[in-house]
């Protein structure tokens, strides 16, 4: 990988990543292998903008602090993954280029309250494990819908030729309610429908992705909106980009409730190999305590 930032002719690809289980951190599996192997074909980027589905709010903000904090936003995981740091610096100069990009929506400056939560460090700790290139996070606003998420996602766009790597972080179907631990790599029927529904407008169609909201299987897929709509991040951008330049990563599924479908758009992905993925739960996790 490059240690130069690009230039102004590169435009940067972007991705969206089914994170999953925070234990992905430690794990080496099909879906961080191929995390790990995005992050080694991509030009270096001068910062990483992400939008986690675990900083779902009551507002658009942008982390401004210059050294961002790790945060576990979990329990009932072994101390091993609440001793993972992700050290990466902050940009908060960035934050007004990002609010004079997407002007007039209106973007707050976060100077004190997040930092980078496990939806982005769980993946980026394999991407960029050496946590030297400046990581900024996006809220999700909850108050607004899903329209305005896609919109958000195409005014970003710009930041993509301005050396930006756009990364959002969260899974299309995401019932964790529904999960059951001894299907560690399947899907459910409505699940796998919802799924590769999505999957078909991401490849083809992606501003098509807001309307999944009226799928027979939303409310089973979907049952708070929070992991799904950092897709729509990536389906704005691919719909700013004029193309369907999308492609898909990795492939799976989850505890039959969750998928793992990873897409990159604007670039060629290298092959997933392996098989399996879904790391099994700690022994004394709760069936229905995990933040994931």
């Amino acid at each position: 990988m490059s240690t130069q930032s690009p230039g102004a002719d590169v435009v940067m690809p972007a991705a969206f990543f089914g994170h999953g289980n925070p234990m992905n951190a430690l794990e080496t599996n099909r879906y961080t292998t191929a995390w790990r192997a995005f992050g080694a074909s991509v030009p270096r980027p001068r910062a990483i903008l992400v939008v986690s589905a675990h900083w779902y709010i009551n507002a658009t903000a942008v982390t401004a602090m210059p050294a961002p904090r790790t945060i576990h936003d979990f329990y009932g995981f072994p101390q091993e993954l609440f001793d993972v740091q992700y050290p990466a610096p902050g940009l908060p100069g960035l934050v007004e280029e990002i609010s004079d990009t997407v002007h007039p929506t209106w973007i707050g400056a976060d100077v004190d309250s997040w930092g980078i939560d496990h939806g982005t460090w769980s993946v980026l700790v394999h991407a960029f494990p050496d946590a030297s290139i400046p990581v900024l996070q996006l809220s999700i606003n909850a108050d607004k819908p899903l329209g305005y998420h896609l919109d958000l996602g195409a005014r970003l766009a710009p930041l993509r030729e301005a050396g930006v790597l756009i990364v959002t972080s969260g899974n299309i179907v995401h019932n964790l309610g529904g999960m059951d631990w001894t299907r560690t790599d399947e899907g459910y029927d409505w699940a796998r429908r919802f799924n590769e529904d999505a999957k078909e407008r991401i490849l083809t169609d992606p501003v098509e992705l807001a309307a999944l909201d009226a799928h027979r299987d939303w409310d089973l897929a979907v049952p708070t909106p929070d992991h799904f709509i950092p897709s729509l991040y990536l389906a704005g951008l691919a719909g700013a980009a004029g193309s369907t330049d999308t492609g898909v990563l990795v492939d799976g599924y989850s505890y039959g409730s969750l998928s793992m479908t990873a897409y990159t758009l604007g670039m060629d992905c290298p092959p997933a190999v392996g098989a399996g993925g879904a790391p099994r739960p700690p022994a004394d996790l709760p069936p229905d305590a995990s933040n994931i």
